[in-house]
């Protein structure tokens, strides 16, 4: 008889690291400023560095050389002007298609994305203040967490087996309904306006869209996890994926019209 494998066997291990990255990122969250802009450009620089591995053709050195040189035109991005910082945000992607690569036009993409979401964070903790950083992340977390624990529990149809085997449609919906609730929760702590809730579903749709693109990245490059960083989880593009699409979506629209959410 063939006993099935535990749904709940890396819980354990996922649970301490959240807990210890909740734990650093808070912190950051706080002190914002220098040490929030070291964080950002550490975990960019990283993320760099995994798609450039996923992608590349063995070459061992150049993904470091290319995380190193994103985390650098990303802290240059952030005292350029506008048409400056653009270029730079896009270097680490040009430079990272003239070597021989898989996939280049996904590789130019995602790390722009990679680079706009560092860009993004450290624009949003300096103009909108800490709690617009927040409710992103709050976001993120409550809708992994019921994803993770009302897809595993109630199973159901795949969001999209082709690319997601595991994700089901009950644990995207749930991601939806918590990030109502997280709303609800800022609308009544009188931090903002109603309309919250219709920016915070749209909000984590993105992310769990940007769930989807990595997976479709590693389903390409044949590996389970972008690296082996973080244990239970896999690499940091594997945790901050969903980050990076929502945070490109609120700066984007940061950009355009004044967030419902105040600044502290």
């Amino acid at each position: 008889m063939t006993v099935a494998p535990d749904r709940w066997s890396d819980l354990r291990k996922r649970l301490i690291s959240a807990a210890v990255m909740l734990s650093v990122g808070a912190v950051e969250v706080f002190l914002g400023g220098p040490s929030f802009m070291a964080m950002v450009l550490a975990i960019c620089g990283v993320m760099i560095w995994e798609l450039s591995v996923m992608t590349g053709l063995g070459n061992r050195r150049k993904p470091t050389l290319l995380g190193l040189f994103a985390a650098i035109m990303l802290g240059a991005a952030l005292s350029l002007p506008a048409w400056a910082a653009s270029l730079a945000l896009i270097a680490p992607g040009v430079l990272g298609v003239l070597d021989a690569r898989r996939d280049k036009a996904i590789y130019l993409v995602y790390s722009a994305l990679i680079m706009v979401t560092g860009f993004g964070l450290v624009v949003l903790r300096a103009s909108e203040g800490m709690t617009v950083i927040l409710w992103l992340l709050l976001l993120v977390v409550v809708a992994d967490v019921a994803g993770y624990f009302v897809g595993r529990s109630v199973g159901g149809p795949k969001f999209w087996p082709a690319i997601s085997p595991k994700k089901t449609w009950s644990g995207t919906v749930a991601g939806w309904v918590g990030a109502v609730l997280v709303a609800l929760a800022f609308i009544a702590a009188g931090v903002a306006t109603w309309h919250l809730l219709w920016l915070s579903p749209l909000v984590v749709f993105a992310g769990q869209l940007g769930d989807i693109g990595e997976s479709l990245i590693k389903r390409r490059a044949g590996v389970k996890d972008s690296s082996r960083l973080i244990p239970g989880h896999g690499g940091v593009m594997d945790r901050f994926d969903a980050l990076a699409a929502a945070v490109t979506l609120v700066f984007l629209v940061s950009l355009i019209a004044p967030l419902p959410i105040g600044a502290v």
